[in-house]
């Protein structure tokens, strides 16, 4: 008996919009029937070169499609709110990129009404699902490192380094208060709070812009783009206050310490997150533009790297690597499992109320949204500023 697919409909098609679709496609019980875009015309386009059946140049006729089951959100900040309440209230499943709202308000409400209405509800924080973070997860939950006392590191990047690089994230009425923190900040706490078990309790902040006064092209730009044309574009010139970097100390809820550095503005880094754990027995060390490796380090015998292979894991982790060792899984992968857990729990008619989902939900999503917050007060305040939920 054919098992009818789930059919899955994408608001918007930016940069990560056909990420999400690309991984979908890969899982083979998953059809992403339609997209929305901003305008019918742009849509069409869109959904031909994507191979995507329907357009919909408003996100609103896509959800009176009675045929879809869930939707993805992957519109600018601004937008994720008001999008992700009509997603609910059409009934549809909802997997929304992160933050998952502008404010803790605003994330606090969404995840009330997906829990009343019993909608999966997920939230795209992809890096806990690199196999390796599983196989850590486990190591520290056996107790492999002892208790962890000290978790430090960061996610630097580079598209924002000059004052000609642009994008709407750099809008605070698009992006919303915070850029580097909620943008990148966001995954690099998501994915320690992940691999540790434990959450962020307090933390203590310091943002600089770095700068002030940015020059759009007037022609516009595209994500990680750069500027090439030897400096024929035409610019106008923007304020902007949201932070270019971040440095932030953080005390988790069991009284352990740590602190991590996020930045857009690191010449010669694409998209380095990285993370060091210190326990009571040994240490680990990973970072996501290696992602098939694993430091391990001992006081009293020589270190290790743990390379991923599936004869290697753990096996409650074996389970989130598909290929043998060597054959390296990297961020598109990560995606796809992301993709996989979440839409597995929809087909094995999980109730989000009852069963742990493996994937990040609006939990999650609202908990981001705090620590974000109290990042900005602890920075606005200079002090030291407890996560509440």
């Amino acid at each position: 008996m054919t098992i009818p697919k789930i059919r899955v409909g994408v608001i918007g098609t930016g940069f990560i919009g056909p990420a999400h679709i690309e991984a979908m496609r890969r899982l083979g019980f998953v059809e992403v029937v339609a997209l929305a875009q901003n305008g019918e015309e742009k849509a069409r386009e869109k959904a031909a070169k994507l191979g995507v059946p329907l357009a919909y140049g408003d996100y609103r006729e896509l959800l009176l499609n009675p045929d879809i089951d869930a939707v993805h959100n992957c519109t600018p900040n601004h937008l994720h709110f008001e999008i992700n309440k009509a997603i609910i209230a059409a009934g549809k499943h909802v997997l929304s990129e992160k933050p998952l709202a502008i404010t803790s308000r605003e994330s606090a409400e969404l995840l009330r009404l997906a829990r009343e209405r019993g909608i999966v509800h997920g939230v795209h924080f992809n890096y806990r699902q690199f196999p390796m973070m599983k196989q850590l997860a486990q190591m520290v939950k056996q107790g492999e490192f002892g208790p962890i006392h000290l978790v430090h590191g960061g996610y630097l990047q580079d598209w924002l380094l000059f004052d000609t690089d642009f994008n709407w994230r750099l809008d605070q009425a698009a992006g919303g208060r915070s850029r580097a923190v909620a943008d990148i900040g966001s995954h690099w706490c998501d994915t320690v709070q992940y691999v540790t078990g434990k959450r962020i309790a307090a933390v203590f902040a310091d943002l600089r812009t770095i700068h002030p006064i940015r020059k759009k092209p007037v022609a516009g730009g595209v994500t990680f783009g750069l500027q090439t044309d030897g400096g024929e574009t035409a610019y106008e010139e923007l304020p902007v206050i949201t932070e270019d970097h971040a440095s932030v100390l953080v005390r988790f809820e069991d009284g352990s310490k740590g602190s991590f550095t996020v930045s857009q503005v690191s010449a010669g880094r694409k998209n380095a997150l990285s993370f060091e754990l210190n326990g009571s027995r040994k240490s680990a060390h990973w970072k996501q533009e290696e992602p098939a490796s694993l430091w391990i380090g001992h006081r009293d015998k020589p270190n290790e790297v743990l390379m991923a292979d599936p004869s290697l894991f753990l096996e409650e982790a074996r389970a989130s690597i598909h290929h043998p060792g060597g054959h390296t899984e990297g961020w598109p992968d990560s995606l796809k499992n992301m993709m996989l857990q979440y839409y597995t729990f929809i087909r094995d008619g999980k109730d989000p109320s009852k069963d742990t989902p493996s994937f990040a939900t609006f939990e999650d999503g609202h908990l981001s949204m705090c620590i974000t917050e109290a990042i900005l007060q602890s920075h606005e305040e200079e002090r030291w500023i407890n996560i509440t939920t």
